[in-house]
């Protein structure tokens, strides 16, 4: 990832919950394909991935179900806010994506959505698989005591 102090790395929209819900297996960069009024929307930070997911139809990778806000100065040449999205990304990473979905049952989760050092627009995506509810419970007990751990240490120090 970029430095902070790069000018141009900025994040758009982050995924919070897709490491309560999901074990994270691998995570890939990928390109995605956007018109002109959805870049000037996401420039202005409105956007939202924490519903959508990503899938291979067709021999391609799509985005589903995200949210970008439309932008009120491109009226007439406006998008749909929750149009599918492509994603680019190479055949080799496809088929393997393409194999894990289909024998493994995995999930493939949007993580965060963001501009990177060239100010293009990037989303990271993870290979997932889903946890139970005693998995996150566990999850949820481990980052309670992480927490309290630091707290014992700040007092004591």
């Amino acid at each position: 990832m970029a430095t902070k102090t790069d000018p141009n790395y900025k994040v758009i929209a982050e995924n919070r919950r897709a490491r309560f819900d999901y074990f994270i297996e691998s995570d890939l960069e990928v390109g995605i394909v956007l018109t002109g009024s959805e870049v000037k929307s996401l420039r202005t930070g409105q956007s939202n991935i924490a519903e959508s997911y990503a899938s291979v139809e067709e021999g391609e990778l799509w985005l589903i179900n995200a949210y970008i806000a439309s932008y009120k100065q491109a009226a007439l040449f406006g998008h749909e806010e929750r149009r599918k999205r492509k994603l680019l990304v190479s055949k080799k990473e496809l088929a393997r994506l393409w194999q894990a979905i289909g024998r493994q049952g995995m999930t493939l989760v949007p993580l965060v959505m963001y501009f990177n050092h060239r100010g293009m627009v990037k989303l990271k995506i993870g290979l997932a698989k889903g946890k139970k509810a005693a998995d996150k419970r566990e999850t949820s007990a481990k980052r309670d005591w992480n927490r309290q751990k630091q707290r014992l240490l700040k007092q004591n120090g």
